[in-house]
């Protein structure tokens, strides 16, 4: 009698574990909003938290810098100038001061949040957004063009915005005969994936307006879903089987016939978030009312979706925010981290790789996306498409400094309130479309000293380091300038075509 031994799939994501932070770092005293909708009330980048909370006569969220722990106070100043509860929230991808919000009252507003947080309530909005009939409840900006906004309301539309003229651009009023439970762009921002109330997944061209592909019933249940594109363009989606269960499938766009993968978990109520990081291609699902955050790795080798691990803890979470790839601790080899709502405090949860190493570990850490945006709104509306710009977290990230920021970025150009002057808009890039991309700054490594203040002689480890921090920061010098190439060559290539 032979026996085969198992062959364990290799994966530098198999030991991923989650360790939450403790208690002294932890947010306190947080009124959670107690709102029904199915969205996470929580929105985190590398310099803010916010968390939609409970709010007398009309609708807030709170903003805090990402460094804060401890109790807030009651009398801390929030974003408060909706007249309805706030159903959803968003950070700019290209800039960490603006947020946008959706809400109750029909309208989406955007915000601009000080540094350093805010001192006093924010009533007055940078952007205000006009044009759905009932509550609002997605925002969803595009991943690399400046300043277009998704929203989709209770109304079955889907409206694009030009954040920075105030502008509808493009409305989409015949896509979903129901309710739209969620959206999500795709890399280049070409396409949109989403998911209806008459449980079909459609894949969505935002600037024609067409179906491009659709999928009947991609969940039997009745509960609500939720899609998300991955970097490869296939699309992963949780939902419920006719039992009730609780399941994840993965679809290739290419045949939606039949799902690439589909698993069954458990039979909890709660609607399953995916957050989705591109640079490990990970996917994490957590549910309100869950008390686990399950992670799995999509590969391209049956069965694509591998479980990984679950996180699992005493207390359910009320909504959850995903960090960005910019803010994560590189030198502790933090992967993901979490912000946990529970009902009155925020809580951090870590993704790590145990590594014994001190040193930076490329294979983690890919060239992740900048907040350079790869074109200008009014290119993306043109018809033009581009990838994220990226960058290196070598070294751990930088942002740029504000000031030298403000010599490519203006201010919102909107109708100020008592008067019918306009300024430029959040975030526009003022030079020209020709522009050379920017050279992402990688911090050098600090010169160690002794106890005496006197420096130390670099180690051969540090003048290592420094290389590689230069060297990836040359290549993704070259690797934006080379995106930007191939965009002029399109952009020729459609003029010598009359195209434009």
């Amino acid at each position: 009698m032979s026996f085969r031994r198992g062959v364990v799939r290799q994966s530098k994501f198999r030991h991923v574990f989650a360790q939450a932070w403790k208690a002294e770092h932890c947010i306190d005293d947080v009124r959670v909003s107690r709102v029904t909708w199915d969205s996470p009330l929580c929105a985190v980048n590398p310099k803010f938290i916010a968390v939609i909370i409970e709010a007398g006569g009309g609708g807030a969220f709170l903003v805090v810098p990402l460094n804060k722990s401890g109790r807030i106070d009651q009398s801390s100043p929030t974003v408060c100038g909706h007249a309805a509860p706030v159903l959803d929230i968003q950070w700019c991808p290209h800039d960490d001061n603006i947020i946008a919000s959706a809400s109750e009252d029909c309208t989406v507003k955007v915000w601009h949040i000080p540094d350093g947080g805010l001192t006093a309530p924010l009533t007055d909005a940078a952007v205000t957004l006009e044009g759905h009939s009932k509550r609002v409840g997605i925002v969803a900006w595009h991943p690399t063009a400046l300043n277009i906004l998704l929203t989709a309301g209770c109304d079955n539309l889907m409206c694009v915005w030009d954040v920075g003229t105030g502008e509808l651009v493009y409305q989409l009023s015949d896509s979903h005969p129901d309710m739209i439970y969620s959206v999500c762009w795709n890399k280049d921002g070409s396409a949109i994936c989403t998911v209806c109330k008459d449980k079909a997944l459609r894949v969505i061209d935002p600037r024609r307006g067409t179906v491009l592909k659709v999928r009947e019933k991609v969940h039997d249940g009745t509960r609500p879903m939720r899609a998300v594109f991955l970097t490869d363009g296939k699309i992963l989606t949780t939902g419920f089987s006719r039992m009730s269960e609780r399941q994840v499938a993965l679809w290739d766009t290419k045949d939606l016939s039949e799902p690439m993968a589909v698993q069954e978990m458990d039979t909890s109520n709660g609607v399953l978030q995916p957050y989705y990081d591109p640079d490990t291609n990970m996917v994490y699902l957590c549910g309100k009312g869950d008390c686990t955050i399950r992670y799995f790795e999509v590969t391209d080798e049956s069965p694509y979706l591998h479980f990984l691990s679950l996180y699992s803890s005493k207390e359910p979470q009320r909504g959850s925010g995903f960090l960005s790839k910019r803010g994560v601790d590189v030198n502790k080899c933090e992967i993901a981290r979490f912000y946990k709502l529970h009902e009155r405090k925020v809580e951090p949860i870590s993704m790590t790789v145990p590594r014994k190493s001190d040193l930076f570990q490329g294979d983690l850490y890919p060239d992740t996306a900048s907040m350079e945006p790869s074109l200008l709104a009014e290119e993306w509306i043109a018809g033009q498409d581009a990838s994220p710009l990226l960058i290196s977290l070598s070294g751990g990230y930088s942002a740029p400094t504000s000031k030298h920021r403000d010599t490519i970025r203006g201010k919102p150009r909107v109708a100020s309130q008592d008067s019918g002057a306009t300024q430029p808009p959040v975030g526009v890039t003022t030079t020209t479309s020709t522009r050379e991309p920017e050279a992402e700054v990688v911090p050098q490594p600090k010169v160690a000293k002794e106890v005496d203040g006197t420096e130390r002689p670099k180690r051969e480890d540090d003048v290592l380091n420094e290389l590689l921090a230069e060297m990836k920061a040359l290549r993704a010098v070259v690797l934006a300038q080379s995106q930007r190439i191939e965009l002029l060559e399109r952009q020729l290539a459609r003029i010598e075509d009359g195209d434009v």
